[in-house]
């Protein structure tokens, strides 16, 4: 059973916002900027201290966050953007499936590909909702 995840987007203060939701709700949070990352020569040098990636973890809890917007090096940041809904997935044929559900009357935004971490898809599905796939093998070690 894949696990749902919010994934919230933020506007250069990914970091700031990640650290105080770590002091309200306690946890271990691990935040990775995209100098840190091997997407490091793929953006401006002024974009390198955005987060591509945060997770903060308490028990059950896992809330997940990045930087995106200001030309930044993802995208840009529109009300309505600001959350989706994250799968992590147990297999190749999990995310595969899961995908192709989801995508099915909708658009698909990144097809699956591989990455440095894993596997990673994403979609906005039929009713406008961004949704975002991703897999790790288990032989894999992620910096996230």
């Amino acid at each position: 059973m894949p696990q749902l995840s919010p994934y919230l987007s933020f506007e250069g203060n990914c970091r700031e916002a990640m650290t105080f939701y770590q002091s309200c709700l306690g946890g271990e949070l691990v935040v990775q900027s995209f100098a840190e990352s091997a997407l490091a020569d793929q953006v401006p040098a002024a974009d390198g201290h955005k987060v591509l990636h945060s997770m903060l973890t308490h028990g059950s809890l896992v809330l997940m966050a990045s930087d995106v917007g200001g030309g930044g090096p993802v995208g840009s940041l529109t009300e309505g953007n600001t959350v989706s809904l994250c799968l992590n997935c147990d297999s190749p044929e999990e995310i595969t499936t899961l995908f192709a559900k989801l995508a099915a009357g909708g658009t698909v935004v990144d097809p699956l590909a591989e990455m440095f971490w894993g596997t990673f898809g994403s979609i906005t599905d039929r009713y406008g909702k961004t949704w975002l796939f991703n897999y790790t093998p288990a032989d894999t070690s992620p910096n996230l």
